[in-house]
C-alpha cells in the first residue's frame, strides 16, 4: 500500500511540475495561455518520464529520447487540438498558417520545437526523480 501511495505522489508532482512549467512557457512566449495547456504539459511530462522507466531507455541515447518525446509530445497536441479546438471550438491554437501543417493543430516546426525542449523536460524529469524520489542518479549518452 504504501508503494502505491508513492508512486500515485510521484506521479501526481511530477504531473503538476510538468503541467505549471508548460503553462509558465506559454505565458512567455505567447503573453498567454489557457489552463487546458496545464493539463496537456502534465500529461506530457509524465509520458516523457516514463520513457525513462521503458526498458528501452536502457542505454538509449539522450538524441533518441528526445526524438521519442517530441513524438510523444506533438501526438498529444494532435489529440488535445481536435478535442479542444476543433470539437469544443475553444481556439487555444492555429498552425493553419504554417506549412505542412496537419488541420491546423500540429506542424513540424513545432515537432522541432519540442525536440529542443524535450532536452529540458527530460533531464528536468530525470533530476526530480533522483532529488525528490531517490531514483537512480542520471546518466546520458548523447549519440
Amino acid at each position: 500500500m504504501k508503494s502505491i501511495f508513492r508512486q500515485l505522489t510521484k506521479y501526481c508532482y511530477l504531473f503538476l511540475f510538468g503541467g505549471l512549467a508548460y503553462y509558465l512557457i506559454e505565458v512567455l512566449w505567447r503573453g498567454h495561455s489557457h489552463m487546458a495547456m496545464a493539463v496537456v504539459g502534465g500529461l506530457c511530462f509524465v509520458l516523457i518520464g516514463l520513457i525513462n522507466e521503458s526498458l528501452l531507455h536502457r542505454g538509449m541515447p539522450l538524441v533518441s529520447q528526445m526524438t521519442i518525446a517530441a513524438g510523444i509530445i506533438t501526438f498529444v497536441e494532435l489529440v488535445a487540438g481536435l478535442i479542444l479546438n476543433r470539437w469544443l471550438g475553444l481556439a487555444i491554437w492555429d498552425y493553419s498558417n504554417l506549412p505542412l501543417n496537419l488541420l491546423g493543430q500540429i506542424c513540424p516546426q513545432f515537432f522541432g520545437v519540442w525536440w529542443m525542449l524535450s532536452l529540458i523536460g527530460i533531464t528536468l524529469d530525470d533530476y526530480i526523480r533522483y532529488w525528490f524520489f531517490k531514483e537512480e542518479k542520471p546518466e546520458y549518452r548523447f549519440f
